[in-house]
């Protein structure tokens, strides 16, 4: 099995009260239990992302509950709906304007391929103007499928080569 299909997770030895590790484990762990998502809510979706973060389903369990509503204190991106062409740009700025790394997890079908809707006015995926790191399927997606997602999201960021994005920064 090659370093890039194992699973860089938390292994640590203690030794006489010293704990040591590798520096991505930390880093990853550090990243991958404090995201803080800008919601994108841009059509019926966005009221499930909603939900997400009421008592009910809790995403603060995720480390994930500070919903920030400006792009430079958000690391993740949580498109959330129907992209038109119109809307296009200022999702692109708004992603443009994250401070690195960040991610994004496209919500619903519409985020994904545009859903229903095959027309000109209507993205067919927002993976066409930026990186989408999960996808999460539904018309619209149940909380639980969000929350799965970052699950997903969380396992990925786990698995990054975060130390050498700090000695190059």
């Amino acid at each position: 099995m090659s370093h890039s299909d194992k699973e860089i997770t938390y292994d640590s030895k203690v030794e006489g009260g010293v704990v040591t590790s590798r520096l991505d484990s930390i880093i990853n762990w550090v990243r991958s239990n404090s995201i803080w998502p800008m919601p994108m809510g841009l059509a019926c979706c966005g009221i499930e992302l909603m939900a997400v973060g009421a008592s009910r389903f809790d995403i603060s369990r995720f480390g994930a509950e500070v919903m920030r509503f400006s792009p430079r204190q958000s690391d993740c991106m949580i498109v959330a709906g129907t992209v038109t062409y119109k809307m296009a740009s200022a999702v692109r700025r708004i992603y443009d304007q994250m401070a690195e790394p960040k991610w994004v997890i496209a919500m619903g079908a519409c985020a994904s391929t545009g859903g229903m809707y095959r027309s000109y006015a209507t993205m067919q995926g927002v993976d066409r103007i930026l990186p989408v790191d999960v996808y999460v399927s539904g018309c619209p997606p149940r909380p639980e499928a969000l929350l799965d997602a970052l699950i997903k999201l969380q396992k990925k960021i786990g698995t990054e080569r975060s130390a050498k994005q700090l000695v190059s920064a």
